[in-house]
C-alpha cells in the first residue's frame, strides 16, 4: 500500500510525539505473547527496530510504500528479524504479531487520553503494517524453508555413515526408509569414500531398512553400479527371510551382486576375496 504525502506526515509525526509510550507499551504485548522468551532488553531493541522501520517508510524522503524502492533498509531491517525468529524456532503467528501489535498500541493511546489518531489516518497505518506484517511473514517462510532444508540435509548425512571395517573394506550401514535424496547421499558419500581409502570391496547393509520394494532396490542396485565404475566390488548384507521373499515375489534381480544374510558373512566374503586369509577359532568351550 502506498501512502500519499499528508498522510505520511501526519502519521509520522504522531509517531515521533509518542515513540517513548508506543515503544513501552509495545513491548509489554509482545513480552506477554512470548511469555520470556526473549530477554526485554533484546525485545525492547527489535521492537525499536521494526518502529524505526515504519518510520523510515513513512519519512520525507520516501515513497510510503512497503515494497517501494525508497523502502529497501526498511524490508532489510523487517527480513533480518524474521530470519532470526525463524532459526530460534518462533512461530509465523509470534513473528507477525510483533508487527500487527503497534495497532493495538495506538488504540490503547487513544482510549488511555494518551495521544489520540484521526479514524481515517489510523485505518492509513492499520493497512501499511498490514502490509509490513505480510512481508514479514513471507520473509519468514523462506527462512523457515531454508533451516528445513539445511536439517534434513545434516539428517541424510548423519543417517548414512560410510565406515572402514579392514583394509581395502568399507561398509554402508542403512537404517530405515531409503528414497530418492537419501540414495543420492549414499552413493556420494560411498564413492568419496572409495577415492578416499581406496578401498577396492563396499558392503552395503540392508539390516535396518524395513522393507525393500523395486524402488528401494533400484536405489540399492544403482549405488552399487556406481561403485563398480569406481573400481570397487559390492556385496549387500542385510537380507532377511522377509525381504528375500518380497524380492522373489517382485521379481527383482540382482544379477551378479553377492548377497549375504548378514554383516559379518559380508565381511568375511570380502577379506577372503581380497586374499585375506580368515581362520575360524574353535570357541573356548568347544576347546575344552
Amino acid at each position: 500500500m502506498k501512502v500519499d504525502a499528508d498522510a505520511r506526515q501526519r502519521l509520522s509525526a504522531f509517531l515521533a510525539a509518542h515513540e517513548e509510550a508506543i515503544v513501552r507499551h509495545w513491548t509489554e504485548i509482545a513480552t506477554r505473547s512470548l511469555r520470556g522468551r526473549l530477554t526485554s532488553a533484546e525485545l525492547t531493541r527489535q521492537v525499536r527496530d521494526v518502529f524505526d522501520a515504519l518510520q523510515t517508510i513513512l519519512g520525507e524522503h520516501a515513497d510510503g510504500d512497503v515494497a517501494g524502492a525508497e523502502s529497501g533498509e526498511s524490508r532489510a531491517a523487517l527480513a533480518e528479524l524474521s530470519r532470526a525468529w525463524a532459526r530460534q524456532g518462533f512461530s509465523p503467528r509470534e513473528t507477525a504479531s510483533l508487527v500487527f501489535a503497534v495497532k493495538e498500541v495506538v488504540l490503547n493511546l487513544g482510549e488511555a487520553g494518551e495521544g489520540d489518531l484521526a479514524t481515517t489516518d489510523f485505518l492509513v497505518l492499520s493497512l501499511l503494517v498490514d502490509d509490513m506484517g505480510l512481508f514479514t511473514f513471507e520473509t519468514y517462510t523462506k527462512a523457515r524453508e531454508s533451516v528445513i532444508a539445511d536439517q534434513t540435509e545434516q539428517l541424510l548425512e548423519l543417517s548414512t555413515p560410510v565406515v572402514k571395517l579392514w583394509d581395502g573394506v568399507v561398509a554402508v550401514p542403512l537404517v530405515g526408509t531409503l528414497d530418492s535424496a537419501r540414495a543420492q547421499v549414499v552413493m556420494e558419500k560411498l564413492l568419496q569414500t572409495l577415492v578416499d581409502t581406496g578401498s577396492g570391496y563396499a558392503i552395503v547393509d540392508i539390516t535396518g531398512v524395513p522393507a525393500v520394494d523395486t524402488q528401494v532396490a533400484q536405489h540399492i542396485l544403482k549405488t552399487v553400479v556406481a561403485a563398480r565404475l569406481m573400481g570397487a566390488e559390492c556385496i549387500i548384507s542385510g537380507i532377511r527371510p522377509q525381504i528375500a521373499q518380497t524380492v522373489v515375489a517382485l521379481g527383482i534381480e540382482f544379477g551378479d551382486i553377492v548377497t549375504k544374510s548378514n554383516l559379518a558373512d559380508a565381511l568375511l566374503h570380502a577379506l577372503r576375496a581380497s586374499g585375506v586369509e580368515v581362520v575360524r577359532r574353535a570357541s573356548r568351550d568347544k576347546a575344552l
